[in-house]
This record gives C-alpha cells, structure tokens and sequence, in this order.
C-alpha cells in the first residue's frame, strides 16, 4: 500500500535523502516518495529557494556538497570522521593513489598527515584545492568535462587518461552499497568515471556511512567482489556488516 505524504512531510524526507546519498535524481526521488517527477521539482524549487539545498540538472544536491559549505551543514558528521580516522590506516609514504569526492573524503583529506609524502590523482576539482593544503603531497587532476550531477571530471578523454593508471589504491565515496547488488548510482556519467576509477587501481576502498548500506540505485558500478575495503563508522564486527564480511572485503 503506498503511503501518502504531506507537502511539508515531502520536503523533510527529500532533505534526508539528498543529504544521505549527496545527490538524488528527480526520478530517484519521484520513486522514493511515490508522487511525481513534477512534484519533486516543485518542492526542490521550494528548498532551493529557502537555502536548504542546492538544485542541480534534473535533481537536487546537498549543500554540504558544495565549495562553499559550512561543517554544520555536512549530514551525520560524527560518523564521516571516524571513517576517515579508520581509512588513514591504508595510507603511507610513497603511495599513488586515486581519489574521488564527497564529504566523507573532505573529511578524510583534513586528517592526512602533512608529512606524509604520496602522489594523489583526483577527478574532482574540489578534491584538488583541498589536497592543496597538505604540503608533502603531489597532486595530479585528471581534467576534463565537469558533470554537474557529481562534480567530477567526466567524458572519453578522462576515462581514457583513467585506463592509463595502474594506482596502489583507489579511494571513492559511494551513493548506494548493497551485498548483493554492490555498488550503485544512478547518474550514467558518474557511474563511467567510477567504474574506469576501480579498473585503474590495485586495491579499492570505499567510505560510507551505514546509512547508505543496503541501498539500491539504478545503475550498476561495481560488484561487491571488486572492492577491497569498506570503511564505516560502525565496529568491524558489528552483526550489520556480515552480508559484507562474508566475501572477500576487509571491512575496517
């Protein structure tokens, strides 16, 4: 039986989606709340316009996504520093590593040490100007086509430049995590970059609160078997990750 929802009762569930998952697609959306795409792009034009998050080409984006946000604006902040505390442990000197975006690895990229000495090759522009601060490392950005979906470079050129890499370790966020289905996301592009991103690496780590485990997107990026390691704010032992523990990923 579906399940009607008030316009204000609407508004607050698209906020919780589009924080939890970064950004959300008008389809997505419409499917969650079951009411229309035409629906949805009334109440995201609504939040636009009240400040509560920023509308993108066909959907809406968290402010915390964006350059300008502000920390108390970036969804479940606790949890992304203890992941970011734990994926620390996969760094050291002398590393290539590639690296997507996000707000978890915002986080992520405050803690790396400044005398860690590593190359980092990113697709993000914003994930660029933030290694910027760390003065030991180099910083490679693959450029190119910038999606507006997922702020990342996109495009042949860049998956071409991306199959070129072969990187000690890949380290990406993710909108959507599920034992079964793997990774998800249901932007094309994004979904290009991503898959072209695991390809290149030798070892892949993915950061993602609990929230978006066992979650499903339209589009598939990778099987669960292709990642290394998933990295949660949760204890590794925790009963919530055993359909993950079960293959061949390190859960920390």
């Amino acid at each position: 039986m579906s399940i009607a929802f008030l316009k204000d009762e609407r508004k607050e569930l698209i906020i919780k989606q589009v924080s939890l998952h970064t950004r959300m697609s008008l389809t997505d959306l419409a499917a969650t709340l079951n009411v229309s795409e035409d629906t949805v792009r009334r109440d995201i034009n609504d939040l636009s316009d009240e400040g509560k998050l920023i509308k993108i080409r066909g959907g809406a984006m968290s402010k915390a996504y964006h350059h300008s946000s502000q920390l108390q604006e970036t969804y479940a902040h606790q949890s992304k520093i203890t992941i970011a505390e734990k994926a620390l442990t996969l760094l050291h000197d002398g590393m290539l590593i590639l690296m997507g975006g996000g707000t978890t690895i915002r986080e992520f990229i405050k803690m790396i040490p400044a005398d860690l000495k590593a190359t980092f090759i990113t697709v993000n522009p914003l994930t660029a100007v933030e290694l910027l601060d760390k003065p030991n490392l180099e910083i490679i950005m693959i450029g190119g086509q910038i999606s507006r979906y997922s702020q990342m470079s996109v495009g042949g050129e860049v998956y071409q430049r991306l199959s070129e890499l072969k990187v000690d370790l890949c380290i990406m966020g993710t909108n959507a995590i599920d034992p079964k289905e793997g990774l998800t996301d249901s932007d094309w592009e994004t979904v290009q970059a991503k898959k072209a991103m695991i390809r290149a690496a030798e070892k892949v780590a993915v950061l993602a609160i609990s929230e978006k485990m066992n979650s499903v997107m339209r589009m598939k990026v990778a099987d669960l078997g292709q990642i290394d390691y998933l990295v949660t704010e949760l204890s590794a032992d925790s009963a919530q990750l055993a359909p993950y523990r079960a293959g061949k990923i390190n859960v920390l």
